[in-house]
C-alpha cells in the first residue's frame, strides 16, 4: 500500500471537517518544535454538541474511505464538547467555541506556523 504524506492526510481531514460546516479552522505546523508530540494540529469549531460529533464521525468516515487510515484514538465524543481525534502525526481538535475559548489551544502552541484557513 502507497504511503500516505501527512499533507495528504491533513488536507483529506479538512476536507472532512468542511463537509459538515466545520468553522474557524486552523491549522499549526509543528515540526520545528523538538518536544512537540506531532507534527501538525488542526483546531476546527461546531456550534453544538451535535455538529461537533458529526464532524470527527465525518473526519473518520471520509479519511478512512480516501486513506485507509484510521485514528489512533479519538477522545470527548461521550459530551463532544471537545472531540480530540489522534492520527499519528496529526492532532485534531474539534470543539465547540467555550471551550475552543477557554483552553485556546492556538495560543499554547503558537511557536509552530499558525495557519487560520478561510471557512
Amino acid at each position: 500500500m502507497k504511503e500516505i504524506t501527512t499533507k495528504k492526510l491533513m488536507d483529506t481531514i479538512i476536507e472532512g471537517i468542511r463537509n459538515r460546516k466545520g468553522q474557524r479552522i486552523v491549522t499549526i505546523d509543528l515540526r520545528k518544535i523538538k518536544e512537540a508530540p506531532v507534527e501538525m494540529m488542526v483546531i476546527c469549531e461546531g456550534q453544538s454538541n451535535i455538529q461537533v460529533g458529526a464532524i470527527a464521525d465525518e473526519v473518520d468516515d471520509f479519511v478512512r474511505t480516501n486513506t485507509h487510515i484510521h485514528p489512533l484514538s479519538v477522545s470527548g465524543s461521550e459530551n463532544a464538547e471537545w472531540i480530540a481525534m489522534d492520527y499519528g502525526t496529526i492532532f485534531v481538535h474539534i470543539m465547540q467555541r467555550e471551550p475552543r475559548a477557554f483552553y485556546d489551544i492556538e495560543h499554547l502552541w503558537a511557536d509552530g506556523k499558525v495557519t487560520e484557513l478561510a471557512d
